[in-house]
């Protein structure tokens, strides 16, 4: 059993259910400090329910100092087990069947985390003079709200004066083999809350009342059909759905009052939050409806080019595995929204993530070396 699946269990066996930490950050910081790592531990949020966060960084001394920085960056937190009886073994206890570990958080992210932490471990021992900086930024706050964590440990950060160059955040992005996929950036993040005000009355009455669902549907029709922008060679065009609607009071002689629509874009760097408040907002007014909305900004979309990150990585990838790898920028979000503001390269690689937030929960011991060796050999190519 290698250093890295050791670690891979004893992070696993820790119930770290969001926003708890479970000590994660702490047998981290353990295995860092005798590197030479600075580690600062970071609390916010509420004093119920607190948020934990590991900012570490090793600097360097010789061939040209401190300078580029590295940074590892990922989150100790997982999302709930849901029912354990549905679980073939325990998602907390670490275990094997047909060459697969399980528990949660296996594969989204302890699985990365400890990859990262050995890979880092064999580069100083075996480069104890290397040049530029290696760094860890750790939240316990990826899975929840993401409010108290990586956007806080940026903030903080930024107020240090703390220059960041390159991140590789450990998500997993891999499809059916680890190396397969890298994601070189994300879509933004845009909510509303969508209120939209009648008059009650009642429904034999029509003539009396104003009814908000029969005059927001053609603004809504109007809306789905939007062509937002076109996308370009790194993104799918934006995007506009809505996720839950609701009006009335539960009766079916009652006109409602008013209509709660929830609504998201996911929009590519040809758009921008403001310019698409704006256009919907007009929408909205021309079809002559009294509204308002509560926005949500979750993150303005990142994009890393070719470029001395993303060519190390892939190069690592292609020794260690011979796979060829694919750049993306597909799926949700992820933290990497937050470090992008301060760095300008930043990917996200890590396992397969066929299995990440379901029951049974698994990676392939297989992959677990090859995921660290790809971690190690970006190191090398970048700071050696």
């Amino acid at each position: 059993m290698t250093a890295t699946v050791r670690l891979t269990e004893a992070l696993i066996s820790r119930a770290s259910v969001t926003p708890e930490d479970g000590g994660c950050q702490d047998l981290i910081a353990s295995r860092l400090k005798p590197l030479g790592f600075e580690c600062t531990t970071l609390v916010y949020g509420p004093e119920a329910a607190p948020v934990t966060n590991l900012w570490a960084i090793r600097r360097g001394t010789d061939h040209g100092g401190a300078a580029p920085t590295l940074v590892f960056a990922g989150h100790t937190d997982v999302v709930p087990t849901g029912p354990l009886e549905n679980w073939a073994s325990h998602p907390f206890t670490p275990s094997y069947r047909d060459g697969m570990l399980y528990g949660r958080g296996a594969a989204d992210m302890k699985t990365s985390l400890a990859a990262m932490v050995v890979a880092c471990e064999e580069f100083v021992a075996a480069n104890p003079g290397h040049r530029g900086s290696v760094a860890f930024l750790l939240t316990s706050d990826e899975e929840g709200p993401s409010v108290d964590g990586t956007v806080k440990v940026c903030e903080w950060l930024q107020q240090k004066g703390e220059r960041l160059d390159a991140c590789i955040v450990g998500e997993p992005t891999s499809v059916k083999q680890v190396g397969d996929m890298i994601k070189n950036g994300r879509r933004g993040s845009l909510s509303g809350k969508l209120r939209v005000k009648g008059v009650q009355g009642h429904i034999a009455y029509p003539h009396l009342a104003r009814n908000p669902i029969h005059q927001a549907a053609p603004a809504l029709a109007e809306l789905t059909s939007i062509v937002w922008d076109q996308g370009n060679d790194h993104f799918p065009p934006t995007s506009w759905q809505m996720s839950n609607i609701h009006a009335g009071t539960g009766a079916n002689n009652v006109i409602p009052g008013e209509l709660v629509i929830d609504f998201n874009f996911r929009f590519s760097t040809e758009s921008t939050p403001e310019g698409l408040q704006s256009r919907l907002e007009e929408v909205l007014r021309r079809h002559g409806l009294e509204f308002t909305i509560d926005w949500t900004l979750g993150g303005r979309p990142f994009l890393t080019r070719r470029g001395p990150l993303v060519d190390a990585l892939a190069a690592a990838i292609a020794d260690v595995t011979g796979i060829e790898t694919e750049l993306s920028t597909t799926g949700g979000t992820s933290d990497g929204r937050f470090i992008a503001q301060i760095c300008p390269q930043v990917v996200e690689f890590g396992p397969v993530n066929a299995t990440i937030h379901k029951i049974d929960e698994h990676v392939a011991v297989a992959d677990i070396e090859p995921l660290m060796n790809i971690y190690r050999q970006t190191l090398e190519r970048l700071l050696k």
